[in-house]
């Protein structure tokens, strides 16, 4: 005969919900704007160097979508604005 043994082991876990004041642009493709266009207005806008700006150019053309800024919302607010004013498609999330 055999005798087998069962351990019980109780493992508890601690789920922590982080809740962050972050908020972020989103900009999204379209089929109307160049990326020059584009690569300049996020340089001008959300002071990127143009080498990151022509990084989410690309992003943004071939997954239809690119996070290009976060912060608070009070910071993102213009400069969601200033992309919408330049024809370009973005919102903040």
């Amino acid at each position: 005969m055999s005798t087998s043994t069962r351990e019980k082991v109780s493992v508890e876990v601690l789920v922590e919900e982080v809740i962050s004041d972050t908020y972020k642009i989103v900009l999204f493709n379209d089929d109307v704007n160049t990326f020059d266009h584009v690569i300049e207005t996020l340089v001008r806008v959300c002071d990127h160097e143009p080498l990151q700006a022509e990084q989410c150019a690309l992003l943004v053309h071939y997954t239809g979508k690119c996070e290009v800024k976060s912060g608070e919302l009070t910071d993102l607010l213009p400069k969601c604005s200033a992309l919408l004013d330049a024809g370009l498609s973005a919102e903040i999330q």
